[in-house]
């Protein structure tokens, strides 16, 4: 096995190579040829850098690499922070045997015969073995659940290195018996001194080219905190220089080398939950410079553009709704071009549509109401359907009294007339709370006035719901991370009439949260406009009531 050329691997049944020795299973002196990144790989745990919260001393860092304690750890990072070092160090520095793997080509077979051959030279008084797994995340469950009696009573010394959310990748037995150590991106500081120090350094370039301050912070930038980025990319660059014999990389050889900076997403992985929900919150923000950043930045990392149009699609009605009822024609349209065009060109319809949404004023009055109405039939309120609404052009549906008091609102002169449409549990219920946001402005003007009507509350107060209780607001629904299509819908705290910013309305179940809607006014223009109401309600006792059900029109559009 092998990965990458980072590590070999002693096969199974091969004689085991002498513990702490320079050879120890494989992580051997790197030959001269060697890429640079291995070359400048850390000597010892001094050199490590950019890990100064887990290098304290007695800190499980230095413990681990110096088996001061045979505790097994789960090392957790991005790409280019240090775990392949780390387990090398742990391979040079102690008189335990160092076996290594990949979870890329091994199976239960391999693990299980690390296992068996370090049982049985413990038995036999023969030193403590240490086993690294690169890439544990990708060990299937079962292949995790041959781990863990060996791990328990230490018949192996556990050393695992992911790129992966462990509390997602790594079941949670293992998690258990594991100390979790997470390494952070590097910073530029440090990029820069190792960059530097390759330069320098005999087991680098050994001085053999100079890198000039503009060639140098190229480098650092694109490299985004990946050390592995920036040293394969200095040696390109180098490589590049002696070959024109030129003794100095200057900017223009650096970007020959490099020119597309090292982008920190994973479409399986945290990154992709973590961008998205940064993309949506910042068209709820009304950010439209940041949304495009964070657009952009999944373009570039290559995310399905079907996915984007569909969280926009999404948001359009979640975040935006009535206070901007074009919101959904243009992330429709958007998603429609992704399909028709493709990319690279729909990135401009993408960005299109995003801009749309971040500038549009904002209501999650749609959202909140759909939530308490779904609430309420998981509830089991409501109850039967009230016999003038149901279904009357079968045979025989008359006798039943289908259809029978139905009043046509096309029959009135204003088209609305006094019925009762909701089941008997939920008259007078409110679920849609407009706010005064943008077009939302002129429905809220005009809902509560259709409510007297329908309802036939005159000028009086009307019933109003109660503001609903929250029935949960997990991680994801808060916006950490984001579940594609989601379809299930849980309530959070509903703002009750009239109150100004600062509650929220939580949708949950893969749909990020609609944030604290404003001023929401669901009697807004109750009473308040007497003239535009007292037109609408008067001559309501000369509407036509008809019996028939179909001739009446029951199922007219």
């Amino acid at each position: 096995m092998d990965t990458d050329g980072l590590f070999s691997l002693s096969p199974a049944g091969a004689p085991a190579p002498a513990p702490g020795g320079g050879d120890a299973a494989g992580f051997g002196t790197p030959a001269a040829d060697a890429p640079l990144p291995v070359r400048m790989r850390p000597a010892s745990l001094d050199e490590l850098v950019g890990q100064e919260h887990l290098l304290a001393p007695g800190a499980p860092l230095r413990q681990l690499v110096t088996g001061a304690s045979p505790m097994s750890v789960i090392l957790w990072g991005p790409p280019g922070t240090g775990k392949t070092t780390i387990a090398h160090l742990v391979a040079h520095a102690t008189d335990r045997k160092f076996v290594a793997m990949s979870a890329l080509t091994a199976g239960v077979k391999d693990v299980r015969a690390v296992i068996d051959t370090a049982r049985r030279e413990r038995r036999y008084g023969g030193p403590p073995t240490v086993l690294f797994i690169d890439e544990v995340h990708r060990f299937s469950k079962t292949q995790q659940d041959s781990l863990l009696a060996a791990v328990e009573d230490r018949t192996v010394t556990l050393l695992a290195a992911t790129t992966e959310n462990p509390y997602f990748s790594v079941i949670s037995p293992l998690l258990s018996r594991c100390v979790l150590l997470t390494l952070q991106a590097l910073g530029d500081d440090d990029v820069r001194g190792l960059v530097r120090r390759a330069i320098t350094d005999v087991r680098g370039l050994g001085g053999a080219v100079t890198l000039s301050a503009e060639a140098e912070e190229h480098l650092v930038r694109l490299a985004s905190g990946d050390v592995r980025k920036a040293l394969t990319a200095l040696e390109a660059a180098a490589g590049s220089a002696l070959a024109q014999d030129v003794k100095e990389i200057d900017l223009a050889t650096a970007e020959r080398a490099v020119d597309v900076a090292a982008v920190r997403y994973d479409r399986d992985g945290d990154a992709h939950y973590d961008v998205i929900s940064a993309f949506i919150k910042s068209m709820r923000g009304s950010d439209p410079d940041a949304a495009l950043h964070w657009l952009a930045r999944m373009l570039v990392a290559g995310e399905d553009p079907r996915f984007i149009a569909r969280r926009i699609v999404i948001f359009a009605s979640e975040d935006v709704g009535m206070a901007d009822p074009q919101a959904l024609l243009v992330a429709t349209a958007a998603a429609q071009a992704v399909q028709n065009v493709g990319l690279p060109e729909a990135g401009l319809n993408l960005a299109q549509a995003v801009v749309h949404m971040a500038t549009a004023p904002k209501s999650n009055s749609v959202t909140v109401a759909l939530g308490e109405a779904m609430a309420d039939v998981r509830a089991g309120k409501g109850g039967a359907v009230p016999a003038h609404l149901r279904d009357a052009h079968y045979s025989g549906s008359k006798g039943l009294g289908h259809g029978r008091g139905y009043r046509y609102p096309h029959d009135d002169s204003r088209g609305v007339v006094r019925q009762q449409y909701a089941p008997d549990g939920l008259v007078g219920t409110d679920y849609y709370r407009p706010t005064d946001h943008g077009a939302e402005r002129a429905v809220g003007e005009r809902v509560p006035r259709l409510r007297r009507i329908v309802r036939g509350l005159g000028s009086g107060p009307r019933a109003s719901r109660p503001a609903a209780a929250s029935a949960g607001t997990a991680d994801r629904a808060a916006g950490s991370g984001v579940a594609e299509d989601a379809s299930q819908f849980s309530v959070g705290v509903v703002p009750a009439a009239g109150v100004s910013e600062g509650s929220d309305a939580g949708v949950s179940g893969g749909s990020e949260s609609a944030g604290g809607g404003s001023e929401t006014g669901s009697d807004r223009g109750a009473g308040s406009d007497g003239g535009a109401g007292s037109d609408l309600e008067s001559g309501s006792d000369g509407v036509r009531e008809d019996d028939s059900g179909d001739a009446a029109g029951e199922e007219r559009p």
